[in-house]
């Protein structure tokens, strides 16, 4: 079983902003290889994306609506509605992600 994959406008301004951090502050080919192993990461979630674990955040609130897979240190968070995956947020792990998950995804 296929899933369309979609990332949201959030999810590319994120990664974007993830890949020029690195391609500034280190070197062009590690942003391009590490945008390799997320791009790798978000295509898997077409087949099985049930299989990722709930963020511990979310639980924590009752919350059980979105998934996560990771390529450390980037926590990639979705969410599966019928047939297709919907990317929310790519995201460095070692941030606020308390913070950060219910600004973007609670509008708190």
């Amino acid at each position: 079983m296929s899933y369309e994959v979609l990332l949201t406008a959030d999810a590319v301004g994120d990664l974007e902003e993830i890949l020029g951090w690195i391609a500034s502050h280190d070197a062009p080919a590690k942003a391009d290889a590490v945008h390799g192993r997320i791009a790798a990461a978000v295509t898997g979630l077409a087949t099985f994306p049930d299989r990722g674990a709930h963020p511990r955040e979310l639980l924590a609130l009752g919350i059980r609506d979105y998934r996560e897979t990771f390529f450390k240190p980037y926590r990639i968070i979705y969410r599966v509605e019928g047939k297709r995956v919907y990317v929310y947020l790519i995201a460095d792990g070692r941030r606020d992600m308390q913070s950060l998950l219910e600004r973007r995804l609670l509008g708190s």
